[in-house]
């Protein structure tokens, strides 16, 4: 009996380019009035999502919405003095994935000096455990993700010394599973976002020979779909945030051409929302920050000359990288 493949059928009147200009309104637009609904839910990621919006524009060649003064100030509003841990919003628990966030934000603008920069490199320091995992936060969930947060910060920061890397590498090589991918933790199962995170953090300590290479590119060259999306593990629709999970990883790994690119950029086109602009995660939905930010790196990556170069580690324009002098580990052809 043949099995029905779980995917989306794109309509004939799909965008066939970048829509910029709506683009830029909607993240400008996006949560800005404290009244709204969009406001009020989304505290618990504020950071993060300024991070994605902001990212987005710069990577889209445009001003943000507000000035960096005051995008520095409510970041340095969120930097807990006790733990020295950044927060998704102001009174909110600190925790690495927006500490990450921020410190992104800052780099972009060559504005480290606006936090207390030992103060974020002692809190992700003491997030290390003896195995050489990572905790997200005091409250002791550890993941993969936080691995890849606590490298990609320190190594922004400049100060990768702070922890044992040789320890930390050893806990990620211990979730690699027999498929060539990567899991949340040992023996969890393969899943594109955290194959990214993993070959991010790989990149960022010049471990990449711990990767099956072939094998694991493969499984992620399976995750494209016949709409041409991808998807993060077999059985699942396509989603434009794999575009960059997958894309970023196959590009670190030096196998970006195993993949039907043009079918994949028509897909990640047809994502957009041609009234309100922003892409979503499937044609039709609503759109977001988040899948917009994923929507226009997985076209930098693809090629668009119109986009600015997005680094496929950091997830930042490649020519803050540049100024950073960081130069993360990438397989040739």
């Amino acid at each position: 009996m043949a099995t029905l493949i779980k995917d989306v059928t794109l309509q004939e009147n799909i965008p066939t380019n970048i829509l910029f200009e709506k683009h830029i309104d909607f993240i400008k637009e996006y949560g800005q009035k404290e009244s709204s609904f969009e406001y009020g839910m989304t505290d618990y990621l504020r950071v993060s999502g300024m991070y994605w919006g902001l990212t987005a524009l710069e990577l889209m060649n445009a001003s943000p919405p507000h000035s960096i003064e005051e995008i520095l100030e409510y970041i340095k509003k969120c930097q807990d003095a006790e733990t020295g841990g950044i927060s998704a919003c102001v009174n909110h628990d600190p925790h690495i994935l927006h500490t990450l966030s921020a410190v992104q934000i800052l780099c972009i603008y060559d504005s480290l000096k606006a936090i207390d920069v030992e103060g974020v490199v002692k809190y992700i320091k003491k997030l290390q455990l003896p195995d050489g995992s990572f905790m997200g936060d005091k409250w002791g969930e550890i993941d993969t993700r936080f691995s890849f947060c606590a490298v990609a910060t320190l190594s922004l920061l400049n100060r990768m010394d702070a922890i044992d890397v040789n320890k930390a590498v050893d806990f990620v090589a211990s979730c690699k599973n027999f498929d060539g991918g990567f899991g949340s933790r040992p023996l969890s199962e393969s899943h594109a976002g955290l194959i990214y995170c993993c070959v991010g953090f790989l990149s960022v300590t010049n471990r990449l020979d711990i990767v099956d290479r072939d094998t694991l590119a493969w499984w992620l060259c399976e995750r494209q779909l016949p709409s041409g999306g991808l998807n993060g593990r077999p059985e699942k629709l396509p989603d434009v945030c794999y575009s960059w999970w997958v894309l970023s990883s196959l590009t670190i790994l030096g196998r970006l051409h195993w993949i039907d690119g043009n079918a994949l950029k028509k897909f990640v086109l047809a994502c957009q929302d041609t009234e309100t602009g922003g892409f979503a995660d499937r044609p039709g939905d609503i759109p977001d920050p988040f899948h917009t930010l994923f929507g226009i790196t997985a076209l930098s990556l693809l090629g668009h000359d119109t986009v600015q170069k997005v680094n496929p580690t950091y997830c930042m324009p490649q020519q803050v990288i540049d100024r950073l002098q960081l130069k993360p580990q990438v397989l040739g052809d």
